[in-house]
């Protein structure tokens, strides 16, 4: 009896936790039965031939763990301390690097650094490979134990030996822990006139709090905006409702993001009227290292011709993750469903195109100043005749909303802003003229 016992204990976590996250009261598949007896032996053997003698709460735990990380990158176990700090992730403070990560082929993927994090500020990069953490090889871990292992006592120091695509040999970058408090938005003016709105993850209150800082933005520059920038660039995603609110925001009518899965719960959503920008142009940037919710409202507003998107095809998290609580206060994460586009395109591993690519570039200043001491004018030859009409300078509008000066730094630097807000200017001195006709 004993033997059979722990079998119905992998059965039901594992068969009724998928059944009851869908909502639907089916009755468990009959399962191989030899396979069943397969493993309550090693189960028992284990038990009572392993050199030492074994926790059954460990053994079980680590037979769901084993079960759910051989399905895809993104289905896990969560014992109870995981998944007690999953809960307060979404909150915004949490412990440790600042990282988002998931598995790869032998190794930790770096999906994205998390802005304003101690890893953000030690140069880690999306797409990184870390191979070993301190003296500890990351081929034989799974995603919670490098969590686990990443996270500690704030001030305390780790170091990540890492792969770059780019550089011949691996890096180590000792990263010092800390309490990682995430602003989910952050908002500026990039030009007098022109919105800059920044969303670094998709927390509990994002869409309310974008709302807020446009209508503030909105306030400062007169009631009147030309043009906004979404940057969308190293967020690693977060709460689906709230990738649909940040959406909706930016829509007056059409759909959203659907959802499929194989046990036939599908969900569609649908954006409701009213466009908090007033169908201002809006320009969109993501990277690598936007995945999953900033995919979402990337998708969402390049299929219904909202915004144009600039930059680098996203990470290509299409999957939807349903996390069960159970009753010993663990959880399992199981990918249930693929998210779609409006236009019917799965994002899951092709990610999002932009419309306009850009290569991520930096210009120093000093190089800027440079081409521009050898730039010649008609003022600067000798004899040049004198402007004795009208200045050829057009009289620019007076627009209120400047810049942060830690913005105007940005700006010199950032190649993705530069391309935007040409894109805006462009699109406001067209419409204008479309205007005066």
């Amino acid at each position: 009896m004993r033997k059979f016992g722990w079998v119905m204990v992998i059965v039901v976590l594992a068969g009724g936790a998928v059944f009851w996250q869908s909502g639907m009261a089916q009755a468990v598949a009959a399962t191989n039965y030899e396979q069943l007896q397969k493993f309550s032996k090693i189960m028992e053997m284990v038990r009572r031939s392993y050199v030492e003698e074994v926790d059954d709460e460990k053994l079980i735990d680590g037979a769901l763990s084993g079960m759910l990380s051989s399905l895809d990158p993104h289905s896990v176990y969560l014992d109870k301390e995981m998944y007690k700090q999953m809960q307060v992730d979404t909150t915004g403070k949490f412990g440790g690097l600042g990282i988002e990560i998931t598995a790869t082929e032998g190794a930790i993927r770096i999906v994205t650094p998390i802005e304003d994090t101690p890893a953000y500020r030690a140069g880690i990069q999306a797409g990184d490979v870390i191979i070993k953490i301190d003296d500890l090889l990351t081929r034989d871990m799974s995603l919670p134990e490098a969590v686990k292992i990443m996270r500690g006592k704030p001030g305390t120091a780790i170091v990540l030996t890492i792969v770059r695509n780019g550089e011949a040999q691996p890096l180590e970058v000792r990263i010092v822990r800390d309490i990682i408090k995430v602003k989910s938005v952050k908002s500026d003016f990039v030009a007098p006139g022109y919105a800059y709105l920044r969303i670094t993850q998709f927390q509990e209150r994002t869409g309310e709090l974008l709302k807020n800082d446009i209508d503030e933005l909105k306030k400062q520059a007169g009631g009147k905006l030309y043009g906004a920038v979404l940057d969308l660039r190293n967020n690693p995603g977060g709460l689906l409702d709230q990738a649909v609110a940040v959406s909706d925001l930016f829509l007056d009518k059409g759909g959203i993001v659907s959802t499929k899965s194989r046990t036939g719960r599908n969900l569609s959503f649908q954006a409701k009227t009213g466009d908090e920008l007033d169908g201002v142009p809006l320009a969109v940037l993501i990277n690598n290292g936007s995945a999953s919710a900033s995919e979402i409202v990337a998708g969402a507003l390049q299929d219904n011709h909202r915004a144009v998107l600039l930059g680098a095809q996203s990470f290509g998290k299409g999957s939807v993750q349903s996390v069960v609580g159970l009753p010993d206060g663990s959880a399992i994460k199981l990918t249930t469903a693929l998210y779609y586009t409006p236009s019917g395109r799965s994002i899951q591993a092709t990610g999002i195109v932009p419309d306009v690519s850009i290569e991520d570039v930096r210009v120093s200043r000093e190089e800027d100043d440079k081409k521009k001491s050898t730039r010649v004018f008609e003022r600067d030859l000798k004899g040049h005749l004198n402007n004795v009409g009208k200045s050829g300078k057009k009289n620019a509008e007076k627009v209120k909303g400047e810049p942060s000066e830690a913005m105007q730094k940005r700006i010199e630097q950032d190649v993705y802003l530069q391309r935007a807000l040409d894109l805006l200017r462009g699109v406001h001195a067209i419409e204008g003229m479309a205007a005066a006709r």
